[in-house]
């Protein structure tokens, strides 16, 4: 009895009759790195800050939209994707070198999939960049400033970071075969925290596979290492993508070095590029002989929206008379939006979750905003992606069917042998219950190690456990066949343990797992009747 019964009078005392209970952590909350426009809150930075957002415009409000990449025009080489068809000749249509940037047509892919809540780690800006070099130091965090001293950042910042539960790093695959060194670390960082799960792509993921050294599949096996595979899964192809739209393409994504009025061919149009002011100056000539009246401080005010305005009458008079200029317009959106398919698998696993459970597996799904994979994977050619006897590690398709549209037809992780992480949604699955129970069980750390403590923290346990075999989670057609918790002297602990101060509870799982091949055998058999 806590109270000190001393004077005489009626005292009251109450006493908790039920057992703490286990919260369900969050299970969709992806974590995005990369470089965005810019990164400040209140006129404060967010570079190398996780920044917690819950929509779109959040991310637009905080760190701004597009990087405008420029297009240059070269010879065509063997193999050529981006070809285009001029008056001169053939053409390759290519981004100018460091205008390659991911991240914000990604969030625009995750959150059209049915993304919610995700931080954001941006480790550069670009705004006021004529360009943008994606490095490996940058992302993972491991660079240092101009003065040489080490800046923690990128992937290193999650580390204090407890609440997401997947990483996702849409600028790696820009890095070429270096990628596969930012994928590793990504492994390492998901099984040192055993919290998160990272999602991966394949680096050149828009070519088909081409067998032997080239085979862009089994370079990923190989150089992504043997280690921490359960912590991740891997999609192929790329996607090709609809969320760049076509207003936001223009004669301003063509590199200065690209000439188009001598590249396009219809004489009205190149009327109008050679009549189109070629400098600022020529924009301040043009409005004053337009507004004669006009006093120079009005004109440095008016000289944007002026300039503006006549750049998006020329863009229209451009569509209007050169069919080719149109071309090659849809020819840059169709590059800008051919997307790695990590970004769009975030989104669909916090779908899944938020409609099914993190227990469905995230598979046959279907993907928004996606027109096609760009990779035409067949029934066969998906069987060593699958399954792979020599590496171990399985790589998830996204197929189209006719008349179904592009599904997710894979839910494995890059350990597609193991009977025990071998699916992606059984993973995540123990992230969820671990981190729960263990999240609960801290107000029992320097408890009395007895029976009443014991039997207070197998109550906690089962009963969180029976909830979740109730939602699904769990297989058995009892609780008692579901899951199995043990704790106590000659159980899991001897007297030894209870002397050094440990707590031993043992927890015995049967997690529900995808009906991944399913098999109807069919047989005739003899009339009857």
């Amino acid at each position: 009895m806590a109270q000190n019964l001393m004077t005489p009078g009626v005292y009251i005392e109450e006493k908790n009759a039920f057992p703490g209970s286990v919260v369900e952590v969050a299970t969709a909350i992806p974590a995005f790195i990369g470089y965005t426009e810019r990164a400040s809150k209140n006129g404060k930075s967010l570079v190398n800050k996780p920044t917690r957002i819950t929509s779109f415009a959040d991310y637009l409000e905080l760190f701004g939209g597009a990087f405008s990449p420029r297009f240059t025009l070269s010879d065509p080489q063997d193999g050529d994707r981006n070809l285009v068809s001029l008056a001169g000749g053939d053409k390759t249509i290519n981004y100018k070198a460091n205008h390659l940037v991911y991240l914000f047509n990604s969030i625009r892919l995750f959150f059209s999939n049915g993304g919610g809540t995700c931080y954001i780690v941006s480790v550069g800006t670009y705004a006021g960049k004529d360009g943008i070099e994606i490095k490996k130091d940058d992302l993972l965090g491991t660079g240092t400033d101009a003065n040489g001293k080490a800046v923690e950042g990128g992937l290193l910042k999650l580390v204090k970071e407890l609440e997401p539960t997947m990483v996702v790093i849409p600028d790696a695959v820009a890095l070429g075969e270096e990628s596969y060194e930012v994928y590793k670390q990504m492994l390492a960082h998901c099984a040192k925290m055993q919290n998160r799960v990272a999602i991966l792509d394949i680096y050149d993921g828009y070519n088909s596979r081409e067998d032997g050294e080239d085979d862009n599949i089994k370079v990923f096996r190989e150089k992504i290492g043997t280690e921490y595979l359960s912590y991740a899964a891997a999609y192929y192809p790329w996607l090709e993508t609809n969320v760049v739209q076509k207003g936001e393409i223009t004669f301003k994504n063509f590199d200065e070095s690209v000439a188009l009025g001598d590249i396009l061919p219809e004489a009205r149009a190149k009327s109008l590029i050679e009549a189109f002011p070629k400098s600022a100056d020529e924009f301040k000539e043009r409005l004053k002989a337009d507004r004669p009246d006009i006093s120079d401080e009005d004109l440095e005010s008016v000289l944007p929206g002026y300039i503006k305005n006549k750049e998006s009458n020329h863009h229209l008079g451009l569509l209007a008379t050169s069919p080719t200029y149109s071309a090659l317009l849809d020819e840059i959106r169709a590059i800008m939006n051919l997307l790695p398919a990590a970004p769009a698998m975030a989104g669909i696993y916090t779908m899944v979750d938020n409609s099914r459970g993190v227990w469905k597996s995230p598979a046959n799904v279907g993907l928004n905003s996606v027109v096609k994979p760009a990779v035409n994977i067949t029934h066969d050619q998906q069987e060593d992606l699958n399954v792979n006897a020599l590496s171990g590690k399985s790589v998830n398709a996204i197929r189209t069917f006719p008349g179904v549209g592009t599904l997710v037809w894979g839910g494995r992780t890059l350990d597609g042998n193991s009977l025990d992480w071998r699916y992606i949604n059984v993973r995540r699955t123990m992230i969820m219950l671990e981190q729960s129970i263990k999240l609960a069980l801290r107000a029992y750390v320097f408890e009395p190690n007895d029976a009443n403590t014991w039997v207070t923290v197998k109550s906690l346990i089962s009963n969180f456990l029976v909830e979740k075999w109730k939602q699904g989670a769990l297989a058995g057609a009892s609780p008692e066949d579901a899951f199995d918790v043990q704790i106590g002297l000659g159980s899991t602990m001897t007297a030894l343990d209870i002397l050094e101060g440990k707590m031993l509870i043992t927890v015995k799982l049967a997690i529900v797992r995808p009906a991944e091949f399913i098999v109807v055998t069919f047989e005739q058999q003899m009339q009857k009747s």
